[in-house]
């Protein structure tokens, strides 16, 4: 089975999506050339082994395709055989993690002790390639990805994002920005940033290395609740197990109790934890909707230390909005500097000038190019200096002339400049 890829100088190829015995590829630019032609490969749960791939793999006459360059792009300068090699290792791993799974299903089921009937019909979270590529079920609810298991407060955020849809709970971040993009899910609601903790700055990292859109924000006040198995009393407990961040809200409760912490990925994992394990002397810091949803008592609520926790969550899809004004809207935009006096103090100019008022500024630095040599023409010495990315959330809608003539100012100078989304600001709030 030959596949060819259309040559596409400067085009990026966004996702390739594998199948036993077939292949279908996505250019983003093809799906805006050809949109009555949408591109959904449904995929089945093939029997896969590395014999099989590797014929499949074999089988494969690709041509060279070009890739955009942008900064920290995982795709950069790849050929037709560098893009084979790359494919036969994501395929190569996909064989191994179902043999794995294969043989360690049954050890597991031995190991692990009975959950109740209805802990069993919870969704199993997206963790992989390999999960991304079950079919999804198209129906008239729209889906909704978001990090954790269900009970988690991201899964509050896009129910509120989105009242009604089938949310659908991810292992990792990551995992739920390719739901988006391979067609699996419809939206992503994540986390960008806590009133306590601050920013969440592995997702500000995969904002630039992904090709989705800010679509909307939501924000959720965040209560923490002390939970325990059944007839269990706070007195009794020796462990509390939850997110770092929920444990380091609740440090000060926590210490009264002189129990000890456990970290673990998310707040209702740890509220499914205990319950799958029956841990009576365990106790785990969650949201109510996790104490109902694994039938687990509230042995103290609104345990954190500040009642002012607020999380804002992002909106993400595959295609942008359309900016509006009439209503409050925000634009949030990344983009590069070069090192010189006063470049940064140029760029924020761009949006005072203009009286836009900007609402939070972040640093990364670049993965690509972590480090700038400068040569000092003065002494001969080099100069080392740390590359960066900075993240702006301003006032203004990308529909406004002040925000367009703002961006067109900061082109000038910024060798770097993408919008990451313009949308609606949420200015209300819903408790948890």
């Amino acid at each position: 089975m030959a596949v060819n890829l259309r040559r596409a100088s400067g085009l990026r190829l966004e996702a390739t999506y594998f199948a036993l015995g077939q292949v279908a590829v996505r250019n983003p630019a093809t799906l805006r050339m050809r949109r009555h032609r949408k591109l959904k490969l449904v995929f089945e749960k093939p029997e896969l082994n590395k014999v099989k791939l590797r014929k499949v793999l074999a089988a494969y006459n690709v041509e060279e395709a070009a890739w955009t360059k942008t900064p920290d792009s995982p795709y950069e300068s790849s050929s037709g055989p560098e893009w084979q090699n790359s494919c036969a290792v994501i395929m190569s791993q996909l064989a191994t993690q179902l043999k794995e799974e294969i043989m360690t299903t049954d050890s597991l089921n031995a190991q692990l002790p009975a959950m109740s009937a209805d802990l069993m019909t919870l969704p199993k979270p997206l963790t992989s390639v390999m999960d991304l590529s079950t079919a999804p079920r198209h129906g008239s609810l729209l889906r909704v990805a978001y990090q954790g298991v269900p009970g988690a407060y991201s899964e509050m955020a896009a129910s509120k994002a989105y009242p009604n849809c089938e949310a659908v709970p991810c292992d990792q971040f990551e995992a739920a920005f390719q739901a988006v993009e391979l067609w699996v899910v419809d939206r992503a609601v994540l986390p960008i940033e806590n009133s306590l903790g601050g920013s969440i700055h592995r997702n500000y990292d995969l904002l630039l290395r992904h090709r989705l859109h800010i679509v909307g924000e939501v924000q959720i006040v965040v209560n923490h609740c002390l939970l325990g198995l059944p007839g269990v009393k706070k007195e009794e407990l020796r462990r509390v197990v939850s997110h770092p961040q929920a444990l380091a809200q609740c440090e000060q409760n926590l210490s009264k109790l002189g129990v000890t912490r456990e970290a673990v990925d998310d707040t209702a994992g740890a509220a499914q934890f205990i319950v799958a394990y029956d841990l009576k002397d365990t106790g785990a810091i969650a949201s109510s909707r996790a104490a109902e949803i694994y039938g687990l008592d509230i042995l103290e609520a609104n345990i954190q230390d500040d009642s002012d926790n607020v999380t804002r969550f992002l909106m993400l899809a595959r295609e942008p909005i359309i900016p509006r004004n009439d209503r409050p809207f925000k634009t949030s935009i990344v983009f590069t500097l070069e090192e010189g006096p006063g470049v940064l103090f140029k760029a924020l100019a761009a949006f005072a000038l203009r009286k836009i008022n900007l609402r939070k500024i972040e640093s990364r630095p670049q993965r690509k190019r972590p480090l700038r040599i400068i040569d000092d023409s003065n002494n001969g010495v080099p100069h080392r200096y740390f590359d960066y990315l900075f993240y702006i959330d301003f006032e203004a809608s990308m529909a406004d002339p002040r925000a367009q003539n703002a961006l067109g100012h900061l082109q000038e100078f910024a060798p770097f400049v993408r919008v990451l989304g313009s949308y609606p600001t949420d200015i209300t709030l819903i408790c948890s």
